[in-house]
């Protein structure tokens, strides 16, 4: 086999053309070496546990070629894993427009709605569905959609040469010449030393406006007769496999594969094939696995596979005891097909569109292991005096407990959180569901239930506090949340009072107004937050409310995070929207902070949630029980004591040395992927300005001190993140000088 390897590669080699490649940025590092010999260039790199990985490429017809992918124990023989692969990309674009909801808080605010205002705020839309033709009405502005609007392109090259590029630890090779319908660029190859990881990637811009897509990507050419199978874990968690001996394929078969994972089982090893684990992913109301993972039989000889997004929503599932029920009481979580917003294209702004594959000696149940390390096997870490926290879930809880007759109903969504190792779940009823405006003989009953269905899930290291996105007084989306169970509701009827004692349910508030809502928060030492911040039905706020008492008071937290929009372009998970506003609320006001949410529907076992996810890691020694005080949680919240991940970067600890002028910014960081950079932020009251550290050099599953000196000096605010290669991170919280 090794033989009719090498022979294989010099026939190649005989086909190619000369491979004009531009060495000028390489620069050889230990573990790391690229050169080009016969035509092809050859690409080695120290991998994982003492392996060494070579890819070689070339280019054929204009066309790049992988022309072999390899890998060897030690000083021990190559065992080859493919051969004379193309890469595939093909992409599909609409046209983005700004949602309805988004706009309702903007004319609410009586804003003059500028078409520099709207093509802004176009950017931000979460309900938007470029691909639902005609559209559901009232869901957008300028509907219907039209047909035209859709355009699918795959995927040509017009490749002369490439260019090797040095960046730390890691080589990046880049063929110019791809064009894909209204976009164009080139293809890159990067491999990163100390991971058995090569990346694909098309980085693309298109000059047309108001783009939104998607894209699916792979390899062409695997040989039938040198693989076993391809396979795969269903969302049951059974091993499955197709080992090609069917009819031929017209359209890429769709894997409903556990953690995003398909595996090339060849004679001499194993490739897996998966994309980015949070930046492929765009907000959704649901996780339903559409299947991002896909395989082709080209022909009798040869499949390809990769990694792809579908084109549509699929339609809930219901779990109302009556169709009529299920329909009456949460149409609100079915209006998915009105919401598959896609990835935000710009014009002019470079999409980075990447896939990427983990080269393996061993079998698929190995492989997938050591793909699953570089997300803790999609869960989030325990970490030493960190407990885990997320909120803005709406599962109707209430309705699920009323329509099964019974306080002990296990709900679906509960396995879902402990398997992610969530330790403290803050839920959201009453949006859409139950009776939210009621004055009180049906809320207070529905709020009891609510309360006891928590604390029959609540256990010792898993608590359910039982938060509301009430949206009642303040303007745009908020959530609130106390360290204990409180009655309330609202709008405040005419004669009642604000506090009243119930010989039902104890204390209640009847809340009329912001300034009743802000004495009930510090009565009871609540805590206040905006939802989905300067988008959906947030668009205009918090910078609407920067100057009243409740954004000033310090029960006004900040403001919520989550991967909303995605824009493939950009280094952060929702670089301009989230940070925009972390750092605007910290120049106009005293401490205020970020807080990952959800901001999902009903969940379920063989969802693909971890992908969606972000979480807050706080500091905590123990998880409070149900029926104690939930205080240290919030305390701690109130401090900023927390930090916020997608999972593969974590921080052991942070703080500031020093003081006056000269002070040092230290944080104890541990990742799995490969780190792109960090990053000190810091703002004046007025601007924000950063400095970016690169942070190519670390390779995967690593850990270090960062000690970043600044200069205090005319700085109000500070903070601190840390981002990794494949757009995963971490931040903690601003703190104030």
């Amino acid at each position: 086999m090794r033989v009719l390897f090498f022979l294989a590669l010099a026939c190649g080699a005989s086909q190619s053309q000369s491979l004009n490649c531009d060495l000028r940025e390489y620069k050889p590092v230990g573990g790391l070496t690229a050169q080009v010999a016969g035509g092809i260039l050859q690409v080695r790199w120290e991998g994982e546990h003492s392996q060494e990985l070579r890819a070689d490429f070339t280019i054929r017809d204009t066309q790049p070629i992988v022309h072999g992918l390899a890998i060897r124990s030690g000083q021990g023989d190559w065992r080859t894993l493919a051969t004379d692969l193309t890469p595939e990309f093909d992409i599909t674009t609409g046209r983005r427009r700004m949602s309805e909801q988004q706009l309702r808080p903007l004319r609410d605010l009586k804003l003059r709605l500028t078409p520099e205002l709207l093509d802004h705020e176009k950017w931000n839309a979460f309900w938007d569905a470029p691909l639902d033709v005609p559209g559901r009405p009232n869901t957008n502005s300028d509907l219907p959609r039209k047909p035209e609007e859709v355009q699918r392109a795959k995927a040509g090259y017009n490749a002369t040469g490439c260019t090797v590029k040095t960046e730390g630890t890691r080589l990046e090779v880049t063929f110019p010449g791809l064009s894909m319908g209204i976009f164009a660029g080139q293809l890159r190859f990067t491999v990163y030393k100390g991971a058995n990881l090569l990346r694909q990637e098309a980085i693309a811009k298109t000059e047309e406006q108001s783009v939104a897509y998607k894209y699916n990507a792979g390899l062409k050419g695997f040989g039938i007769d040198k693989v076993k199978a391809i396979q795969w874990q269903d969302v049951a968690r059974s091993w499955q496999a197709y080992e090609f001996g069917g009819a031929v394929n017209n359209d890429p078969v769709a894997l409903r594969a556990r953690n995003r994972l398909a595996i090339v089982e060849t004679r001499e090893g194993s490739l897996a094939i998966f994309p980015p684990p949070h930046k492929f992913f765009w907000a959704r109301e649901i996780e339903m696995n559409l299947g991002y993972v896909w395989y082709r039989k080209d022909d009798e000889n040869s499949f390809s596979a990769g990694v792809r997004q579908a084109e549509h929503e699929e339609e809930y599932r219901p779990y109302g005891v009556s169709d009529d029920l299920w329909t009456r009481r949460v149409n609100q979580s079915r209006h998915n097909l009105g919401n598959f917003a896609l990835y935000n294209a710009p014009p002019g702004t470079w999409q980075h569109m990447a896939l990427y594959y983990y080269l393996s000696a061993g079998d698929g149940a190995e492989t997938q292991r050591n793909v699953l390390a570089y997300t803790h096997g999609d869960q989030f870490k325990p970490m030493p005096g960190y407990k885990v926290e997320v909120g803005h879930f709406h599962t109707h809880f209430n309705e699920q407990l009323s329509d099964a007759g019974t306080l002990d109903l296990q709900p679906t969504w509960v396995p879902v959180f402990r398997n992610l190792g969530i330790n403290i779940l803050m839920m959201s009823d009453f949006h859409g569901d139950s009776h939210p405006v009621d004055p009180g003989p049906l809320r207070l009953k529905e709020q009891k239930v609510y309360f006891e269905g928590c604390a029959r899930q609540s256990d010792r290291s898993f608590l359910i506090m039982p938060e509301e996105e009430p949206d009642a007084t303040l303007g745009g989306h908020y959530t609130m949340t106390f360290p204990h169970p409180v009655y309330w509701t609202h709008p405040r009827t005419t004669g009642q009072p604000l506090v009243e004692d119930n010989a039902q349910f104890g204390r209640v508030y009847h809340i009329g107004s912001p300034a009743d809502e802000l004495e009930m928060l510090r009565k009871e030492e609540g805590l206040v937050w905006q939802a989905h911040p300067r988008t959906k039905g947030s668009s205009g706020y918090p910078d609407a409310v920067r100057e009243t008492e409740h954004f000033r008071s310090d029960r006004f937290l900040g403001a919520s995070y989550q991967s909303l929009p995605v824009d493939l372009s950009q280094r952060r998970l929702c670089e301009s929207r989230c940070f925009g506003t972390l750092d605007d609320m910290n120049n106009w006001a005293g401490p205020k902070y970020l807080i990952a949410e959800g901001d999902t529907y009903m969940k379920f076992p063989d969802d693909e949630t971890y992908p969606h996810l972000m979480v807050n890691y706080v500091k905590l020694d123990r998880v409070p029980r149900f029926h104690e005080d939930w205080s240290p949680v919030l305390k701690a919240m109130r401090a900023g004591d927390f930090f916020v991940t997608s999972g593969e970067v974590l921080f052991r600890s942070w703080g500031i040395e020093g003081t006056g002028a000269r002070r040092m910014y230290t944080a104890d960081v541990e990742w799995t992927y490969p780190l792109e950079f960090v990053e000190l932020v810091w703002g004046d009251g007025d601007k924000t300005e950063r400095q970016e550290i690169a942070a190519t050099e670390l390779g995967p599953f690593g850990n270090r001190r960062f000690r970043i000196p600044f200069d205090a000096t005319g700085k109000k605010w500070v903070r601190f993140a840390v981002w990794d290669s494949a757009g995963n991170g971490a931040f903690t919280q601003p703190v104030h000088l």
